[in-house]
């Protein structure tokens, strides 16, 4: 019996810390709102939907913002997880491609034209909280 019980145990051991290295690599692809943007640069964006990626582990919309008359620089803007964001509200179908946003939230450190969100304001007025890592972010 003793000698089944230690096969058992060498076969389980390797298993569970294959299963448990497996489990951390969405924690290494995943990163801290310090590493990447500045708490202290924070911005209002104003300008159309160009499109939007919900995949994990942020999602991506890209805005289109008139800087001049003709000049339009696109923003990359990260959000929360998809399921953050139907959480709060916030799917393909209530922020289709070309509608107007006013986004705040944090520039990157790296001062390039990429950002995390806190939410958008919408045409009409209503405000989506974007959830993910944005500093002041409303998460469920």
């Amino acid at each position: 019996m003793h000698t089944r019980m230690i096969r058992m145990t060498r076969m389980i051991v390797p298993i569970l810390g294959a299963t448990l290295a497996l489990a951390a690599v969405p924690v290494w692809a995943h990163h801290a709102f310090a590493a990447e943007f500045d708490v202290n640069k924070p911005l209002t964006l104003e300008g159309k939907l160009t499109r939007w990626e919900m995949i994990n582990p942020h999602s991506w919309f890209y805005i289109d913002v008139e800087v001049t008359e003709g000049e339009v620089i696109q923003w990359a803007v990260e959000g929360g997880s998809p399921n953050q964001l139907i959480r709060e509200g916030v799917t393909q179908y209530t922020v289709p491609v070309g509608t107007m946003l006013v986004v705040e939230g944090y520039q990157a450190k790296d001062g390039t034209n990429k950002a995390v969100g806190r939410n958008f304001t919408l045409p009409d007025g209503s405000r989506l909280f974007l959830g993910g890592s944005a500093a002041g972010a409303r998460t469920k």
